[in-house]
Order: C-alpha cells, then structure tokens, then sequence
C-alpha cells in the first residue's frame, strides 16, 4: 500500500507541475495532502511504539543546602548605618556564595551563616539588638568584597547602638531614694585613703550609725 500512495504521489505532483487552470490546481494539490495524509499514518502505525523515558525532575536551585555539626569563625567586625527606617550591617568578605549563605532574623536579634569560603564557614550573630525589627521585611545582600545586612525598625526612630543597652537610668533613681548609699560609700572611700586616725573615726562613726546613736554618720568627722 505504501508504494501504491508513493506512485500516486509522484504521478499527481507530475500533473501539478503541468496544470495551469485554478480549478484543477485545488484539485490536485487537495489530493495530494490526502495522499501524504494516508502515507503518514501509514508510516505510523507501523513503527514501533517508543517507549516512554522517566526523566529526573531537577533540583530547584532556591532549595538551599542544610547544614549540622559545622564549625563556626566568629564574625565579631562589621560596621553599620542607620536612618529612621531601617540599620544596615556591613561584613567584610570575599568569595562567598549567596546560596551558602542562611540568614535568620526573629524581632530582637539576627542570626547569620555564611558556609564554604575558601573552606571555612563564618557565622554574625546578635542575641539581642538595640530594638525590635521586623523579620520578614528584613533581607541580606552578597557583593563581591562585602555582605549587606539590612533590617527594618520595628518604631522609626535613632539607635543608639546595633546591641541592647541596659537602662542607666534605673539605678540612678535608686540611689536618689537612699541618701544614705551615697554618704556610705564615700565613707568608704576616705576609710581606704585615710591614716590610722582616719579609720578609726570613720570606723566609729560607721558603728554608730548602723547602732542608731548617730543619725548623721559623718558627724565628728
């Protein structure tokens, strides 16, 4: 059958070259899809049936690799900007890979993991930073000689500095309800530097006082 359709074929496209009217143009080119039809499918069925190859579905590049158990050099340098939005962190390193690098940020500090350069692995962290952020806006960029950690405030507003400061304040208020703490302590201060003499009248103006006979523990001094 396939060698009748191929002599059809040839006979007809023969017929084509010679036709000049319109009409028997159509006619003769319609048959002879037809025929091309036929033998294709001829053609098909024939073959044999292709067997269907299972390729491997390819890794996502994004899917960053896990690390355990690795040793970390601290990264304890960087220097840092800020503005009433956001503090920008700046690392000195070259030669790192931004899929090697993990970054977890959480509202009062950051976490940062750089594996794999030139066979080390470095790690930036900060327990507890100055003031809350917000994590999911927070983003780390790679440039060739350096790391861009940038970090948006929770509040705007000026920090004082990238680490949590305990309030100085606080304690300076106590002292202000103790008059006493602060008259104790200088008379500890004149007992360390004084002579002989010195000490014991302090030490005896100190005994009063604790005992109640004195109300002013400097008095006679």
């Amino acid at each position: 059958m396939e060698e009748e359709v191929a002599l059809d074929l040839d006979e007809l496209r023969q017929l084509q070259n010679i036709a000049k009217r319109p009409r028997v143009l159509n006619l003769i080119n319609s048959e002879i899809s037809n025929l091309e039809k036929l033998r294709d499918s001829a053609v098909g069925s024939s073959a044999k049936p292709e067997v269907p190859v299972t390729v491997p579905a390819p890794v996502s590049s994004s899917v960053k690799p896990v690390y355990s158990a690795v040793n970390y050099v601290t990264l304890g340098t960087f220097s840092w900007d800020q503005d009433n939005e956001k503090v920008k962190m700046y690392i000195s390193l070259e030669g790192v890979d931004e899929d090697k690098v993990q970054a977890e940020f959480k509202p009062m500090s950051l976490d940062i993991k750089i594996h794999d350069v030139q066979g080390k692995n470095y790690r930036c962290a900060i327990p507890k930073l100055h003031k809350e952020i917000v994590p999911e806006k927070c983003k780390v960029l790679v440039k060739p000689k350096r790391i861009v950690i940038t970090m948006f405030k929770s509040s705007r507003g000026n920090w004082l500095d990238i680490h949590h400061k305990e309030d100085k304040i606080k304690p300076s208020l106590e002292k202000e309800k103790d008059p006493m703490a602060g008259i104790m302590g200088m008379m500890k201060n004149l007992y360390e530097d004084g002579d002989e003499e010195m000490k014991k009248t302090i030490a005896k103006a100190w005994t009063d006082a604790r005992s109640g006979k004195a109300a002013d523990p400097l008095k006679g001094l």
